[in-house]
């Protein structure tokens, strides 16, 4: 299944030694150089903090096709995602994996590594450049609950907005 090669290329990481094996995780499919990832940073690091404390394990997937460690370290910092597991995904591994085209995307797998969820953080976005007053739909975060519940996520699938993940000689 996909979903257990996305958890098994997830053990070459950079920052937090967080072992995820066994837990629910959510993993933020990200791109340092998307002006819509980027705008997510701090609700990413909101919902990191507060589902830590619930057992969940937070991973960034890095996108950017020309991204080093020392890159990922400074976009950490300067977005104040420090002690969030990153990792680079250079051979687009993880993003096919997943069925991920689209940074940023979340999907969440729970402790059996079935994927529960897939998609926008929230509704913030209404199309590129063009956001909401005020955010109506939180569908990560419902989807953790649920799955934090034991039950079904409501919605497993929503569509994403921000920039294309970019295949290298695709």
């Amino acid at each position: 299944m996909r979903v257990q090669a996305l958890a098994a290329a997830m053990v070459v990481a950079l920052g937090a030694g967080v072992p995820t094996q066994g837990r629910t995780t959510v993993t933020f499919f990200i791109a340092s150089d998307c002006p819509i990832s980027n705008a997510y940073a701090p609700e990413i690091a909101r919902i990191c903090t507060s589902y830590q404390s619930k057992g969940v394990a937070c991973t960034l997937a890095y996108e950017d096709a020309a991204l080093d460690a020392s890159g990922v370290r400074t976009h950490l910092a300067e977005y104040r995602l420090q002690g969030i597991r990153a990792t680079i995904d250079k051979d687009r591994k993880l993003a096919d994996g997943a069925d991920v085209t689209i940074t940023p995307t979340a999907v969440v797998t729970d402790g059996r590594n079935q994927m529960r969820y897939h998609g926008r953080i929230d509704n913030l976005y209404i199309n590129i450049g063009r956001t909401r007053q005020q955010v109506t739909s939180h569908d990560l975060t419902d989807a953790l609950d649920a799955v934090l519940a034991g039950a079904p996520v409501k919605q497993a699938r929503t569509d994403t907005l921000g920039c294309y993940i970019e295949r290298l000689g695709k």
